[in-house]
């Protein structure tokens, strides 16, 4: 079966660093978008960065210049670097993305279960 599993979140101070990495794994035909979103209490879920399989990458405005995305294709995972941690980063993090499961399938989206990522100030 194919699934998305997170890890790397914590417990960090303010002004501190996590890298989140999350790997795919089962029968994947190709990967295309790969991206990392957050969901804080009482708050919608909102995407933090994006990378394309051409490694074309956007993020959050809130996080630009602090974090960075990055995908290994070969090894079907894609990290989130994440430096100045802010109290206001603290949300359960989730890996997304848009898989191919076949030859001549369309992408569909898949999600991890989320790793908790704490900012204590």
């Amino acid at each position: 079966q194919v699934q998305l599993v997170e890890s790397g979140g914590g417990l960090v101070q303010a002004g501190g660093s996590l890298r989140l990495s999350c790997a795919a794994s089962g029968s994947i035909f190709s990967i295309n978008t790969m991206g990392w979103y957050r969901q804080a209490p009482g708050k919608q879920r909102e995407l933090v960065a994006g990378v394309t399989n051409g490694g074309s990458t956007n993020y959050a405005d809130s996080v630009k210049g602090r974090f960075t995305i990055s995908r290994d294709n070969a090894k079907k995972t894609v990290y989130l670097q994440m430096n100045s941690l802010k109290p206001e980063d603290t949300a359960v993090y989730y890996c997304n993305a848009y898989l191919i499961v076949g030859p001549g399938l369309t992408p569909q989206s898949y999600w991890g279960r989320g790793t908790q990522v704490t900012v204590s100030s």
